[in-house]
């Protein structure tokens, strides 16, 4: 096995590989949501407390985000296809586990094996879709192709649930993964190139522990601060996650052959991706929730009709991303993704006009609006980030950027959406007088609380207070969709800067912005390189 041919012109047997890729892609994508609508279902078979019932959900994203890098990297070093192929295995097992688990703590430890599982899927497709398509045009489209199919996964999954649900037992969430799993087992082998580095070196074991020692407890402490605010030991978990991490950097920049290689932060198309891609997970992930809080508890919308409301703006954007690639061939990358940002952040100051009474309709164009202006960063930018990485360390690459999501996700719902309750929590205090102790104290909580003790409340009592509540969370709404605005005023402007070479879709650049480029670069990468 070599480093990636790259003259090679992608024929049938790349195109059919790519569809082969996109099936574990969307799977894997999936199962972050598919279980939403199941909880009730499995919490009547199997009885798990709260507290195992919060971690059936929550263990899959957790354990995904702390193999990443892990992943990333060992792909590179023992063969991508290799590790895909042993980790849609794994998740084909773990799927069969979860479905027929016979108690809470055999879910858990299934849905943890299915993360461990996904961790080593999701870097190795990508690192394999920019090995096999090695020429910028059908990269281009390749990967616009894979950020479809990553979204429909996730968009999906719920409405899949909710289907499987109403025809079968909650196991078949799980299993409707298998036949899709077989597929890529049965025909990965032939289709699928086998490329790793070859110089990557060995894996330091040292450095895969710190690297789960800080990010497990760092997300962990993220998702548990943002769900019950402070609490002592998500706290210590999350200050323990920095510490760790910190180490963990220091001994990446003394290690010849690194498990996270800094050295890729030297390039500026590459640390500028993942900058943007970190902060439109962050504004998406917050504004996301307390938009699913609006719909049901302000407008009154069911969660399964909130669900099929909010399919039609990630429709659109899945539809958006995959012309994009076209379109840059006519207007400059860097105008198109930086003008697509100024588009989404109007949509978010389009959530001020929202009101308590307006019905979901304001909304509903808002957020339609933010994923159409969202969508060429979505479909270009990964081609461009995987561009800039080497060959060899197409994995790691990889995994660092979607590293960096799963991140931004956590902090996103610990900060935007921990904003709009407090917002929330301090305009409704006011109408908390005149409401009984213990009612009042839950309406304080969160909207969702205040519009469940208003129905047991006498009729003119508990109107006033779910008016004033939904007035109160509709202003935290409001802010948040201010401050995003201003969070992609700055994308915008890093976009400029990141893609201002860029000619084309492809990733062709200007000599004179080449050359910028390279100088601008050499300084921070000679210096990691010195560092290592």
């Amino acid at each position: 096995m070599t480093a990636v041919d790259t003259t090679r012109v992608p024929g049938r047997r790349e195109w059919v590989g790519l569809a082969l890729l996109c099936l574990p892609t969307f799977l894997v994508s999936m199962d972050f949501s598919v279980l939403y609508l199941g909880v009730p279902h499995l919490t009547a078979d199997l009885a798990p407390t709260g507290i195992q019932q919060l971690w059936i959900v929550d263990i899959y994203g957790l354990v995904i985000a702390g193999f990443l890098v892990t992943m990333g990297t060992l792909g590179d070093r023992i063969g991508r296809k290799k590790l895909l192929l042993a980790g849609a295995a794994l998740f084909g097992i773990a799927s069969v586990s979860a479905a027929f688990s016979t108690g809470p703590e055999m879910l858990i430890a299934s849905r943890a094996l299915l993360g461990v599982a996904g961790a080593a899927v999701l870097p190795s497709v990508m690192a394999l879709v920019t090995s096999m398509f090695t020429e910028q045009k059908p990269r281009a489209k390749a990967l616009a192709i894979w950020t479809a199919c990553f979204m429909t996964g996730s968009t999906l999954g719920p409405l899949v649930g909710g289907v499987l649900l109403n025809f079968f037992w909650w196991g078949s969430v799980f299993l409707v993964s298998v036949p899709g799993i077989v597929l890529l087992l049965v025909f990965g082998p032939s289709l699928l190139p086998d490329q790793r580095s070859p110089q990557a070196g060995k894996l330091d074991p040292v450095s895969v522990v710190l690297s789960l020692a800080a990010i497990l407890p760092f997300v962990y402490g993220l998702k548990e601060l943002a769900r019950n605010g402070w609490e002592l030991f998500p706290a210590a978990a999350l200050v323990f996650g920095i510490g760790v991490g910190v180490v963990f950097v220091q001994r990446q920049r003394r290690l010849e052959h690194p498990l996270l290689d800094l050295r890729l932060f030297g390039n500026r198309i590459f640390r500028s991706t993942v900058a943007l891609f970190f902060v439109t997970a962050l504004v998406g992930a917050g504004t996301l929730l307390l938009v699913t809080l609006y719909l049901q508890n302000v407008t009154g919308l069911t969660p399964l009709a909130a669900g099929m409301l909010l399919l039609v703006p990630n429709a659109l954007m899945i539809i958006a991303s995959l012309t994009t690639p076209s379109v840059a061939n006519h207007i400059r990358p860097a105008y198109l993704i930086a003008g697509g940002l100024f588009v989404a952040g109007i949509g978010y100051l389009i959530f001020t006009q929202t009101d308590s009474t307006s019905g979901p309709s304001t909304i509903f164009f808002a957020m339609c609006v933010v994923m159409l202006g969202t969508a060429p960063l979505a479909a270009l930018a990964n081609h461009f980030a995987m561009g800039s990485v080497p060959p060899e360390k197409a994995g790691s690459g990889a995994s660092i950027v979607q590293t960096a999501t799963e991140f931004a996700i956590g902090l996103g719902i610990a900060t935007l959406a921990t904003l709009g309750t407090a917002v929330y929590r301090t305009n409704v205090e006011g109408a908390l007088g005149a409401v009984p102790p213990d009612a009042a104290d839950a309406a304080r909580e969160s909207v969702d609380r205040a519009v469940d003790v208003a129905g047991r409340l006498p009729a003119e009592q508990g109107g006033d207070l779910l008016a004033s509540a939904r007035d109160a969370f509709t202003s935290g709404l409001h802010v948040v969709g201010v401050i995003s605005a201003i969070f992609y005023a700055g994308l915008c402007v890093l976009a400029l800067r990141a893609f201002k070479g860029a000619k084309n879709a492809q990733g062709e650049v200007d000599d004179n912005a080449k050359k910028d480029d390279d100088k601008a670069d050499s300084e921070p990468e000679t210096a990691s390189a010195v560092e290592g």
